[in-house]
């Protein structure tokens, strides 16, 4: 924490007051990790992150206050600095009424898996008046209106459902509705358009919130002479303070043809706003459902469960491993039959082996009486070894050899089965991966990130150790079972009549007890995956929750998320614990049963002393044995549900085709000519055409941006183009290949797309921008040089430099620039760019441009248009509407009809 709120300043309406700041990522000795944010400039701290420093501000209570600069110059970390996240190596912060929080909207929206109500109210009262105006102040009332249940439709994980320019107003407004004293907003306008943004400032910056202190960082030159300061940085410094008119000059101007900074969507921003289009009322209210609870089978296993778990070992060696036990449990019980019947020969012979004295042929010998004890060890002493009975050596000899094969048949039964478990483990987890990889985005949509990390995690788990741990002692009771029971019969066949009613009892005992178990597992599993989603969307938004003082209100809902699963762990050994007793019970009745019949059969008949013995030592341990017996059953078939639930997703989530079609030629495909033929695509079955009939030919070499109102179906171009979703009807046809008899695999490999959101991976910035490794790198470094990025990677560390998770080191502004330069370096002939540079500031986005035109001269490029300049000197531009291309043309024949839709566009952003 780097705040200091003790020392006030002199004029109370001093709210943030800043001397001497200096800030970083990174404390003394830590490793060189940064949290996400703009973290890279020049200005470095040892670590390598970014340093603010020489930080001197001052803010006036309800001001608002304009934080402007290039990308990774240090506005994100200032917000952070002042909201606490950032670690302060010098000078003072004072923050008044830091205990209340900041009302705080991110760069990146973070939105709850919750309704849209409970997304604003974030654990507040409901005012019915205030909450209103807030919506309105938003831009959020038309959104509303046209969801199916309004303000109760659930948004789902991380707003899913939502477009990218609903959840930055959605993330503003729950900002909003905080009524905090200081707002601290970093972008919130750069994923809306013109019209939007002012409607945002008026409303709400300028509106509703204009007695309260406004810190805003905005790449949108246009508004900042509503400020009443502007702070201009750079390299993690300031270089400016002051009005906008002393300010601005310093700022390049705005280009004329960037005039309002329109942006061409309404507002969204991200790839899949265009999945909600015209349907997007029906999309959201199915979301809803699909949304759901997770479900949970009822009743007991399926036999294809078993059936799963046994091919997963494999038959052969699933055989084996039965052997192995059947052979190992033989071997101890005939030992053990081997000894009581060396032990009856004995008693039988006992007068030729020891003729001593007549104590030791006494009838009345006691084991430890004088005379017995005495005499065969004077005896033993005065026999040589060599004089040992032969029958001795025989009885030796035959004992020895089945202990030695019971040991060689345990060793091979002990490698079998770890060997069968392991290989059943992997097989189980590769068949989950695989299928969870080849599931399609509508999938990754509807289930929230818990339900697949609980698979991934608590489910391997007991797949991968306790299920293993369980079988092994279950497979061993039921052979060591079987082989007592089979010894205790022949030694003493009345055994078998009270058995029979024990039997009975003991079924029933095991069922009922079963059955609440194996629920309980279930009902566990279930509980556990809102712990894993909670957990995950805490991470995600712990910015949001610190700085808004939520801190306590998220632990207590995780603590009442885990004491619900800890309920049922309570439950189940509690479960456990009255199998135990009733075990405990039926156990000793068994034991007094047959130490009744061993005495009632030796009053009337003679009986084999050594087998009696025998089933004594055995009719001990047996009530160990079956409380054993059922208890590992149990938890055995409690741990084949997380069998169960992989299969579940291994063999019913909806995957992509995975047909295999002839290999294309490796320079497919060479032109770039691309067409649609009748393209007609929905997302789900019920839900209206996202694309509606398209038509149209893009000629190789081309450059056509693809602009439309929102919901048109300007992504759903991109998702058809790469398979993402299959069309219903028609074709697309690329040099005149038919996509749909490509491998999915080869297809995308032959396409590129700049995503509007962009996406690292966690590793170096080589794995980034080369993860096949075919490039060298000087041209890794060129493709870095053309995106501007050269110095933030030298003071990273270079090419080897680590990013962070999912390029967490760098600032959302240069994560786009790394995509881009990855782009740079692809060999494809086509490509899709989805507006790359909305995060970065105007200069450099002009320079991007330039980079992008001169690159790809002499490939094709379809391009959504976010920002209309981005599409003026295309080729030929795509008017969508309702899913329909209902334009084809130059921008300039576009602009000189005046019923045009394009015209419409352009005239409406204030050209």
């Amino acid at each position: 924490m780097c705040i200091d709120s003790t020392v006030a300043p002199e004029d109370p309406q001093d709210t943030i007051v800043i001397n001497q700041g200096t800030f970083s990522w990174q404390g003394p000795g830590r490793a060189d990790h940064t949290p996400d944010g703009e973290r890279n400039g020049d200005a470095r701290s040892p670590g390598g992150s970014l340093l603010l420093h020489s930080l001197d501000l001052t803010f006036t209570k309800g001001s608002l206050v304009v934080v402007v600069g290039k990308v990774g110059c240090g506005k994100s970390s200032l917000l952070a600095a002042i909201a606490g996240e950032l670690i302060r190596h010098g000078g003072s912060v004072y923050i008044q009424g830091r205990e209340d929080g900041f009302g705080l909207a991110t760069q990146e929206p973070w939105i709850q898996h919750a309704t849209v109500r409970d997304n604003i109210l974030f654990g507040r009262d409901y005012d019915s008046g205030f909450y209103q105006a807030v919506v309105e102040a938003c831009a959020l009332t038309d959104d509303l209106n046209i969801l199916p249940n309004a303000d109760r439709t659930e948004v789902g994980e991380n707003g899913v459902t939502l477009s990218g320019g609903q959840k930055a107003r959605l993330a503003l407004a729950r900002a909003v509705y905080m009524e905090k004293d200081i707002y601290l907003l970093d972008d919130p306008l750069a994923a809306v358009d013109a019209d939007v943004a002012h409607h945002l400032m008026e409303k709400c910056i300028m509106g509703i919130l204009r007695s309260k202190t406004r810190i805003l960082c905005t790449h949108r030159i246009e508004i900042v002479d509503k400020a009443d300061m502007v702070i201009l940085m750079d390299n993690g410094t300031i270089i400016k303070t002051g009005t906008p008119e002393e300010v601005l000059p310093l700022v390049e101007a705005v280009p004329k043809n960037r005039k309002n900074g329109g942006n061409m969507k309404d507002e969204d921003v991200i790839e899949q706003e265009e999945r909600q289009g015209p349907s997007n009322q029906l999309r959201v209210e199915e979301e809803c459902s699909l949304l759901g609870e997770e479900q949970k089978v009822v009743g007991g296993l399926a036999w294809k469960v078993y059936h799963a778990y046994w091919r997963s070992v494999g038959g052969a060696l699933a055989a084996s491993i039965l052997l192995a036990l059947l052979l190992m449990q033989a071997s101890k019980n005939v030992s053990d039959w081997w000894l009581s019947h060396w032990i009856s020969n004995l008693k039988n012979n006992g007068s030729a082996l020891s003729p001593v004295t007549p104590a030791y042929r006494s009838p009345h010998l006691l084991l430890f009486s004088t005379g017995g004890l005495m005499s065969p060890i004077t005896t033993m002493e005065i026999t040589p070894f060599a004089n040992m009975s032969s029958d001795v050596m025989f009885y030796l000899t035959v004992y020895g050899t089945i202990a030695g094969a019971n040991t060689v048949f345990t060793a091979f039964r002990a490698f079998l089965f770890a060997y069968g478990c392991i290989r059943a483990a992997s097989v189980i987890h590769n068949r989950l991966l695989n299928t969870v990889l080849q599931a399609t985005v509508t999938f990754f949509d509807t289930t929230p990130l818990g339900r697949i990390l609980n698979r991934f995690s608590s489910d391997l788990y007991s797949v991968d150790d306790s299920l293993p741990f369980m079988l092994n002692i279950l497979l061993a009771n039921i052979f060591g079972l079987l082989g007592m029971l089979v010894v205790m019969s022949y030694a003493l066949p009345w055994f078998l009549v009270p058995l029979a009613p024990l039997v009975l009892l003991y079924h029933r005992t095991q069922h009922f007890y079963r059955h609440t178990s194996r629920e309980l597992k279930r009902l566990c599993s279930l509980t556990l995956s809102p712990v894993y989603s909670h957990f995950s969307e805490t991470l995600s938004g712990l910015a949001t929750i610190r700085a808004s003082s939520n801190a306590a209100r998220f632990e207590e809902e995780n603590e009442r998320r885990l004491d619900q699963n800890q309920r049922c762990l309570f439950l189940s050994n509690a479960a456990m614990q009255w199998l135990d007793i009733r075990l405990q019970m039926m156990g000793v009745a068994m034991v007094t049963g047959i130490c009744v019949i061993a005495v009632v059969q030796h009053q009337f008949k003679s009986i084999n002393p050594g087998l009696v013995g025998l089933s004594l030592s055995y009719a001990l341990s047996i009530t160990d044995l079956l409380s054993g017996l059922i208890f590992s059953f149990t938890q055995t078939e409690m741990q084949l549900v997380s069998v169960e639930r992989t299969e579940e997703y291994s063999n019913s989530l909806p995957t992509e085709p995975q047909q295999d079609f002839p290999q294309v030629l490796d320079s497919w495909p060479e032109q770039g000519w691309v067409e649609f033929r009748g393209a007609v695509l929905s997302y789900r079955e019920g839900l209206p055409n996202a694309l509606d009939g398209v038509s149209l030919v893009v000629r190789p070499g081309e450059k056509v941006g693809v602009v439309g109102r929102t919901g048109s179906g300007k992504s759903t171009l991109f998702l058809a183009l790469f398979r993402m979703v299959e069309l219903n009807q028609g074709q697309i046809l690329l040099d005149g290949v038919d996509t749909c008899q490509v491998g999915l695999s080869q297809l995308r490999s032959k396409l590129a797309i700049i995503p509007q959101d962009p996406f690292l991976f966690s590793g170096t910035v080589r794995q980034n921008l080369d993860p096949c490794g075919g490039h060298a790198d000087a041209q890794l470094l060129d493709a870095l040089e053309h995106c501007h990025l050269i110095p933030v990677i030298n003071h990273m560390g270079g090419l080897g430099a680590e990013v962070g998770d999912k390029g967490r080191s760098l600032s959302l502004g240069q994560r786009q620039l790394l995509c881009l330069a990855r782009a740079l370096l692809t060999e494809a002939n086509i490509l899709c760019i989805d507006e790359a540079t909305a995060s970065v500031d105007q200069k450099t986005d002009q320079l991007l441009q330039q980079t992008i035109r001169e690159k790809f001269r002499d490939k094709t490029v379809l391009t959504i248009a976010h920002r209309i300049n981005t599409i003026m000197d295309s080729d030929r531009v795509v008017v969508m509407h309702s899913g329909k291309v209902v334009e084809f043309d130059t921008p300039a024949s576009l602009c000189q009809r005046e019923d045009s839709f394009f015209c419409k566009l352009v005239s409406g952003r204030g050209a």
